[in-house]
């Protein structure tokens, strides 16, 4: 893969990332697209996330984005989730990482369409 694709990719990536808008959900598609195998552009979104996640985190304390109550009851789960999520996917292969990815997408593009729907329909009355 081209340098610039790569550059590219993580340029969006670290972009939405840093917003906390989930850098993943643009470079896994992006990589995918680029022909990098699922589990490897997974393996990469993970990677990239760790230093980008850990700027982020401090620029939105800093600025007071943060809300700390209840932070225990979401991170507690979602450590002790993603051990079974790693090994399962190192388990599974790549089609079917890609159409699980797939769905996840287009349930979260459907999610964001109603409440945009709504959102319109109330400001309309």
């Amino acid at each position: 893969m081209a340098f610039l694709t790569l550059f590219l990719c993580g340029v969006v990536g670290g972009l939405l990332g840093g917003m906390g808008m989930g850098g993943g959900t643009a470079l896994i598609p992006l990589l995918t697209l680029f022909g990098v195998p699922q589990a490897a552009a997974q393996g990469v979104n993970l990677l990239s996330f760790l230093p980008t996640a850990a700027i982020a985190l401090s620029i939105h304390a800093k600025n007071g984005l943060i809300r700390r109550e209840g932070l225990l009851l979401f991170i507690l789960p979602a450590l002790t989730c993603s051990v079974p999520g790693a090994l399962l996917a190192t388990f599974l292969p790549s089609p079917v990482l890609e159409r699980a990815f797939g769905a996840f997408l287009i349930v979260l593009a459907l999610f964001r369409l109603k409440k945009v729907f709504l959102a319109f329909r109330r400001s309309r009355r």
